[in-house]
């Protein structure tokens, strides 16, 4: 693994092939993606730590998910990418379909877990207050962590893997509090894209214990994207890729086998 500064992001760059972007969420880093990398050795695996989250530093404007787009996308013309799959998490999967449909040609295929279009209007205040919470410092982040891990991993998750736990609470915990708070304050203020225009393959994988990106409202997503496929994981929460990694493998196998 590689690890190269880029416009001031911290990006991880691995492998030979077609690039492969991967957009972590909300209190995620590069590792999002660490547990799914043996079935994308057929890629090159782009996957930066976004502004103010993990080994990035926080820029001077405040976060936002159109800042986010940008950066992204200057990562790419750093690369001379033209064209990428995209992989996305969460908060990510909000920047990702904003990246697709600014970029009709260079997006060749989504896969996003735990997708959101937008927070829902009635989660907003409480992501704004999780913000404030933040700026309390390491305190805080512990805090916020351990609510996280309680109230978005699933039952099975908390009794039988305690390693994924610790990934989970540990990703939280190590975020800058500032950088977390924005981050918190951009998703909180995220718009949603015209999904309608997404003309690329796409898969949504969703848990059947996600309270985040619950299966009704994934379906309702999946219905507005023109053949795209969803798919529920069993005794999973919000954090599918390190929840169940092997069922997700599965699915991004037979994905890209139709989607290359």
């Amino acid at each position: 693994m590689t690890t190269h500064m880029l416009n001031d992001l911290a990006v991880e760059i691995d492998g030979q092939g077609d690039a492969l972007l991967c957009i972590h969420g909300l209190g995620g880093s590069s590792n999002t993606w660490t547990p799914l990398l043996p079935v994308l050795a057929g890629f090159k695996v782009i996957r930066p730590d976004l502004p103010g989250s993990g080994r990035s530093s926080l820029p001077a404007q405040a976060l936002s998910i159109e800042g986010y787009v940008a950066a992204i996308e200057s990562v790419l013309a750093s690369l001379g990418a033209e064209s990428v799959h995209v992989m996305a998490h969460s908060m990510g999967t909000i920047v990702a379909q904003h990246l697709a449909v600014r970029n009709p040609g260079k997006v060749k295929t989504l896969a996003l877990f735990g997708p959101l279009v937008a927070p829902p209007e009635a989660a907003r205040p409480n992501i704004a207050a999780r913000a404030k919470l933040a700026r309390g410092g390491a305190a805080s982040m512990q805090e916020i962590a351990d609510a996280i891990v309680q109230g978005a991993t699933s039952r099975e998750t908390r009794e039988q893997q305690p390693a994924v736990v610790a990934l989970v609470r540990e990703s939280l915990m190590r975020q800058s509090p500032e950088g977390y708070a924005q981050s918190c304050e951009a998703l909180a203020g995220a718009q949603p894209a015209e999904i309608e225009r997404i003309a690329v393959p796409t898969l949504l994988v969703t848990g059947d214990q996600d309270g985040v990106a619950p299966p009704a409202s994934v379906a309702a997503m999946a219905a507005r994207i023109a053949g795209c496929r969803q798919v529920v994981l069993d005794g999973c929460g919000h954090w599918a890729t390190c929840e169940k990694p092997q069922r997700c493998m599965q699915e991004l196998e037979q994905f890209y086998a139709l989607g290359r």
